[in-house]
């Protein structure tokens, strides 16, 4: 009988609040990057929407991060969706940091 390689039988899932993570990280990092790309083609004469929509993206990358970390720490769940979420959130994070430090020292 011919045995099969590389399957790994085990009781760990992905979890929904790490999928929801992901899905919330990679939602605010987009809207981001969006956001500004719009923003360069009115030359900074971007209307109020454009930074509700980043101060959403904020508040959703904040959230998607608390999600990732609380799911990175549970036992018995596969970790690639809560990484892969800390990752994208931490990045709008990081662009929102640096608009503002842009704002505030350009």
């Amino acid at each position: 009988m011919k045995r099969h390689k590389g399957y790994i039988f085990t009781n760990r899932r992905h979890s929904q609040k790490a999928i929801m993570s992901t899905i919330l990280g990679v939602i605010s990092t987009a809207s981001m990057l969006v956001v500004i790309y719009l923003s360069f083609l009115l030359k900074g004469q971007a209307p109020a929407s454009y930074g509700l929509t980043g101060l959403l993206a904020l508040v959703m990358s904040f959230v998607g991060l608390v999600l990732g970390i609380k799911t990175v720490l549970e036992r018995e769940r596969f970790k690639l969706f809560p990484i892969l979420g800390i990752v994208f959130n931490l990045a709008a994070i990081a662009i929102v940091a640096f608009i503002f430090y842009l704002g505030v020292y350009a």
